[in-house]
C-alpha cells in the first residue's frame, strides 16, 4: 500500500511508537527515524534514548537526533534523501520553513485532538480537565503556525467518565497511527484535499508544569475528579492523608449528602468501591485509587484498610 514512499519519520515519546509500528507493517521503511537527544532519566538521571530512537534501532532502522532540526548540516542531510513526505508525531520542535517545504507531499502531523480545539502540547489533559465528552485525532498539514496547519482526516472517540490521561493517550496513539496510515494512502494518491481550519472554535492546550499538583478541596468534585484524571499518571497529584504525601490516581464525583456538615477535604470513609471527600458546593469526592510513596498502586478499600484510616481525618 505504502511500500514506495519516501518518508522519514519524526517522533519522540511513548506516543509516537504505534504511529511507527503502523508505518512499518504497512510496508514503509522509513529513509531516516528522526527523535530527540538522549536525557537524563530515572534515579540515577542517566542519558536514557526516547521510546522512538530506542524502538527504531532494535529494528536497525536508521535514527538521527539532532539537538535542532534547523541547523543547516541536519537540512542538508535531509534534502540529500529526498523524501516524498515527513510523518510527525510528537516530536517536539518547530519546523522551520525549509523543513517545511523540503518533502514533496509536505509534513503531516499526527495530533491528539480535533482540530482547532485543543491546538499545544497537552490537549490529551485539556480535554479531560475541561471535562469534553469526547475528543479524538487529526492529521493535518504542517505550517510554520503551531498546529494550525489545514487538516487531512479525523477520527473522534469518546473520553471515559474515569478514564486517565495515560489510558486516553494509549487509545489515541493507536487510533493516530491507524488515521496517519490512512492519510498518507490518500494524500500519496491525490484523493485528500486539505481543508483550512475555521477561525472558531480555537482553544490552546499549553505544556503543563512538572511535578505533582496540589488540589483546593473548596472546588467542586466533579472539577477536582477531572483535575486528578488529566494529570494521572503524570506528573500526577498529591495530597497529605494522616501527615504523609499519596499520589491520587483516579476520582470520580459521587452523590451529594444532603447538607453535609464536613469540612472541604474531610475523609467521609469508604462508599462502595470509593473513598469519599468532602468537596466544595457540598459535593462528594470518591477517590478510587492512590499510591504512597514507592508503593504500588492501591484501590480505595486496600488504602483504606491498610493504612487504618479514621473517619474525620483531613486531606492537605
Amino acid at each position: 500500500m505504502l511500500g514506495g514512499l519516501r518518508l522519514v519519520f519524526f517522533g519522540t515519546p511513548e506516543f509516537a511508537v504505534p504511529a511507527l509500528a503502523a508505518l512499518v507493517d504497512a510496508g514503509v521503511t522509513p529513509l531516516l527515524v528522526v527523535s530527540q537527544p538522549d536525557r537524563p532519566a530515572g534515579r540515577g538521571k542517566r542519558l536514557a534514548a526516547p521510546p522512538v530512537a530506542r524502538w527504531a534501532r532494535e529494528r536497525g532502522l536508521p535514527v538521527a537526533q539532532p539537538e535542532r532540526v534547523a541547523t543547516p548540516g541536519f537540512l542538508a542531510e535531509l534534502r540529500g534523501l529526498v523524501p516524498d513526505v515527513a510523518a510527525v508525531v510528537a516530536f517536539g520542535q518547530l519546523f522551520p520553513r525549509e523543513l517545511l517545504d523540503l518533502p514533496r507531499l509536505g509534513c503531516v502531523n499526527v495530533h491528539a485532538s480535533l482540530l482547532p480545539r485543543w491546538r499545544g502540547a497537552a490537549p490529551i489533559q485539556a480535554a479531560i480537565a475541561a471535562g469534553d465528552a469526547e475528543t479524538g485525532v487529526t492529521t493535518m498539514l504542517m505550517e510554520e503556525g503551531l498546529d494550525s496547519g489545514p487538516t487531512l482526516l479525523r477520527r473522534a472517540t469518546p473520553i471515559g467518565e474515569a478514564e486517565t490521561a495515560g489510558e486516553l493517550a494509549g487509545r489515541l496513539a493507536a487510533l493516530g497511527a491507524e488515521l496517519l496510515v490512512e492519510t498518507l494512502a490518500e494524500l500519496a494518491a491525490g484523493r485528500l484535499a486539505p481543508v483550512p481550519q475555521p477561525a472558531e472554535g480555537i482553544t490552546r492546550a499549553p505544556k503543563r508544569p512538572r511535578g505533582a499538583g496540589r488540589l483546593d478541596w473548596g472546588l467542586p468534585a466533579a472539577e477536582l475528579a477531572r483535575r486528578i484524571l488529566a494529570a494521572s499518571p503524570t506528573p500526577g497529584v498529591e495530597a497529605e492523608i494522616e501527615g504523609r504525601p499519596a499520589r491520587l490516581l483516579r476520582a470520580r464525583p459521587l452523590a451529594a449528602r444532603p447538607a453535609p456538615a464536613a469540612a472541604p477535604g474531610t475523609l467521609l470513609g469508604l462508599e462502595g468501591e470509593a473513598l469519599a471527600v468532602a468537596t466544595g458546593d457540598g459535593s462528594v469526592l470518591g477517590l478510587l485509587e492512590l499510591q504512597r510513596p514507592g508503593r504500588r498502586v492501591l484501590a480505595a478499600r486496600e488504602f483504606v484498610n491498610g493504612e487504618r484510616l479514621g473517619l474525620g481525618a483531613r486531606l492537605r
